[in-house]
């Protein structure tokens, strides 16, 4: 502790004999914003922290509410409104409530209350990835049987399609004797053996009908049944279902769509309602919880919904998956970096839904969709417009018998096409930014067009500058086309590491596939859509779409080894995932296509065979992430906010990041200098019992490093070994990149158990 903190220390034990516990925490506690970062006098949803009531286990739902609105001024507001929205019993110890910040610091004088903050808001961040993935083949999961019969996922997402054919209970087993959700009837969702539960968290009670199809396609990834006719507009046809298609899902809806007057509706998803929808489904007894949420920014763990739940959840036993967020192709853009949460970045696949698009001076240029009419003559060539953003109404004079360039932005792309198609336009060709690069999409655009990477879009552009007015075009549709290469590669949003409040910990843990995925979808698309459907699939991009791969194959592991703990799930996976290509090389990043940085890909690519059988396992223990939090400089309030009881960490021995038990080993010498050790302990997870493994190091450039043994041996299921890994800065060496990467691998003639390293350099 620095001699801030321990004045800081002396100065709130002072506080608490001259004023009390409230005087403390007023001198303490930060000063009390709205979520735009300005002061606000009106009424606005606070997330309130208090002390948790003795026995609370023993209280029923209407005595904890009173317990909570004793700390509001009165029951209701003038309107007659309630004021409390949610009471929350597990997700963690307080109330959600509508209250100004005036009210709000006359509570900061009540006995009990800890902390209260304004409610941030977060945005929602396949016939093909099961086969991709390795599950569906020949000796994969499926083969063996296991469809994650009996497990529990828990989507909190923008709710469900219920009546979709992915959704359907045919071949399902009953609901596990645990379950204690329901569909509850203002969910308007029907339960059935797969869907058995259905809640909707709207400031309140809600639908859980998905009017957006965000929540659909992300339940169908992670646990859709068996459908044989999935197709998108005629486009990647075949059997669909997620990576857990015997799973049972239980929604939870916290995100709802918002009209604006001036505006394209958004989706925020409440921080409340996160917060109440997580409560929920531990009081259910799931056993994972998808989350595809995200954000601009990284708040302390203690102010992200998803981060604080999660660490609730997984004092329950429950594992928490969820996306890294769509902020890339920058660093330190990562969303939900805690080592708790199993933190998921996405990656394209080699299946391609071709479109390519013929210049007039011979260049041929393969891009994408998912519309391809046959109507459309491609051996026409037509004259090109460039269009900018392609939503200004003074130039849609212009757009008429010819293809219209568009660059990305303002206005979602398929809604170009339709401004496009009212001005009588006869196509389009969507150009990618630098950012987006070589990340392409296939969406179901209501006119022929194509969707180029970045250098193929200033291959167009140069050609348009030198030939203007007899610049012209066609666009050759080619279906559906496998074996692209490079792959998998990182999407270029994918938000990468590293993360900004965990000490360094690698994230993120793991990539999946998260470009044009196909996935369940409650209304048809392309020309004529919005139509509701129960047959319906749609492409999406997003680590929305790869964090539910990864809860899928979560519930493949937790039905082979339903005694695991989350922190040995979440080991398999990292330790099992494919840190090389189809080719054998490290992934690249689709921005540039150059090797991607150990910061983009965490450990590699999601193997789900490999996940369940992993051999070795790095296990952590729930109870030393108090002595971790300290070293990471929280306080006694914000420990109490976080683990539901303060935390002294002067008395604490504290535990440095590198040093939790992870199943991955970060060297920051962006904080430090000299020479670096540490210990990580591994479990004999192995069928077989006895295994000898010999260690196997690929050194991060820029490092010398020394194992203190070279060989483990395992005689029996469950033994631990311990090893001790040190680092020091190679005098030899100067490394030209911020990050290096390595690895540790421990190899049996059965199995590999492989350390990702990543060094941070100043």
């Amino acid at each position: 502790m620095d001699d801030f903190d321990t004045g800081r220390f002396r100065f709130c034990v002072l506080l608490f004999f001259l004023c009390g516990i409230a005087g403390a925490v007023k001198q303490l506690l930060l000063p009390i914003v709205d979520d735009r970062g300005g002061k606000s006098n009106g009424l606005q949803t606070f997330i309130v922290n208090v002390e948790e009531p003795e026995d609370v286990e023993l209280l029923s739902s209407r005595e904890l509410k009173q317990w909570h609105e004793s700390f509001l001024p009165n029951a209701t507001l003038d309107s007659g409104e309630p004021r409390l929205i949610y009471s929350y019993r597990h997700a963690i110890s307080g109330f959600a409530a509508k209250l100004t910040p005036e009210e709000v610091r006359a509570m900061e004088a009540m006995e009990g209350f800890v902390y209260a903050r304004p409610e941030a808001t977060m945005q929602i961040e396949t016939t093909y990835t099961p086969q991709f993935l390795g599950i569906s083949k020949m000796g994969g999961a499926w083969d063996s049987g296991n469809m994650g019969e009996g497990v529990i996922i828990g989507v909190i997402d923008f709710g469900i399609a219920a009546d979709h054919y992915s959704f359907s209970d045919d071949g399902m087993p009953l609901p596990p004797a645990k379950f204690r959700g329901s569909c509850t009837p203002k969910s308007k969702v029907t339960c059935n053996n797969k869907i058995i539960g259905a809640r909707g968290f709207n400031s309140g009670p809600d639908t859980a009908v998905d009017e957006n199809g965000h929540g659909t396609h992300v339940a169908s990834i992670a646990a859709g049944n068996f459908y044989d006719h999935a197709e998108v507009l005629g486009m990647a046809a075949g059997a669909a279902s997620g990576m857990a298609p015997r799973a049972h899902l239980s929604i939870y809806k916290v995100c709802y769509t918002v009209q604006h007057s001036t505006q394209r509706p958004s989706a925020p998803c409440r921080g409340s309602d996160v917060l109440s929808g997580i409560d929920r489904a531990i009081v259910d007894e799931v056993d994972i919880i998808q989350m595809s949420l995200g954000a601009n920014s990284t708040p302390p763990f203690y102010q992200d919904a998803v981060v604080h739940g999660s660490l609730s959840a997984l004092r329950r036993g429950i594992s928490a998956v969820a996306s890294a967020g769509n902020n890339g192709p920058d660093h330190l853009k990562l969303s939900h970096d805690a080592p708790w949460v199993l933190t998921v970045g996405a990656s394209s696949t080699d299946r391609r839904i071709r479109a390519t698009v013929k210049l007039g001076n011979g260049m041929e240029l393969d891009g994408e969709s998912a519309y391809q009419p046959t109507s459309f003559d491609s051996s026409v060539m037509l004259p090109i417009v460039y269009g900018l953003f392609c939503n200004d109404s003074s130039q849609m004079n212009q757009f008429s018998g010819k293809i219209v360039l568009c660059e990305l932005g303002d206005i979602e792309n398929i809604e170009k096409g339709k401004l496009i198609l009212q001005a009588q336009g006869a196509a389009m060709i969507l150009m990618n930014s630098m950012e987006r690069g070589y990340t392409t999409s296939s969406e179901a655009h209501v006119l022929p067009a194509s969707s180029l990477s970045y250098n193929d879009s200033l291959e167009v552009v140069r050609y348009y500058a030198k030939e203007r007015a007899s610049a012209t075009a066609t666009i050759v549709f080619k279906g559906t086309v496998f074996n692209n290469r490079p792959s998998p590669a990182v999407a270029s949003f994918s938000s990468r590491g590293p993360g900004t409040r965990n000490g360094g910990i690698l994230k993120p843990d793991v990539i999946a596939p998260g470009v044009n995925i196909l996935g369940a979808w409650p209304f048809e698309v392309g020309p004529g859509a919005a139509t509701p459907s129960q047959s319906a699939f749609n492409f999406m991009s997003g680590t929305s779409m790869a964090a539910p791969h990864v809860s899928g194959i979560t519930a493949l592991i937790r039905k082979q080894h339903p005694h695991w703990s989350p922190s040995a799930i979440q080991s398999a996976i990292i330790t099992s995932a494919d840190d090389r290509d189809l080719d054998g090389n490290y992934p690249v990043d689709e921005q540039f296509v150059r090797t991607a940085d150990v910061v983009a890909v965490g450990a590699g690519q999601v193997n789900g065979s490999k996940a369940l059988d992993p051999g070795l396992v790095y296990e952590i223990d729930v109870g030393i992430y108090p002595a971790y939090l300290c070293s990471l400089g929280y306080t006694y309030w914000e420990l109490k906010i976080l683990w539901g009881k303060g935390v002294i960490c002067h008395h604490q021995q504290h535990v440095d990041a590198s040093q939790l038990n992870y199943p991955s080993i970060t060297i920051d010498y962006r904080r430090t200098r000299g020479v670096i050790s540490v210990k990580r302990t591994v479990k004999n997870v192995a069928a077989g019992g006895a295994e000898h493994y010999r260690a196997r190091i690929t050194i991060p450039p820029g490092v010398t490093m020394a194992l203190s043994t070279n060989a483990l041996h395992f005689s029996r299921p469950d033994e631990e070994q311990s090893y001790h890994v040190t680092f020091a800065i190679d005098p030899a060496a100067s490394p030209t990149l911020p990050f290096s990467r390595g690895k540790l691998e421990w190899v049996s003639a059965q199995h590999l158990v492989a350390t990702p390293i990543a060094v941070y350099w100043p």
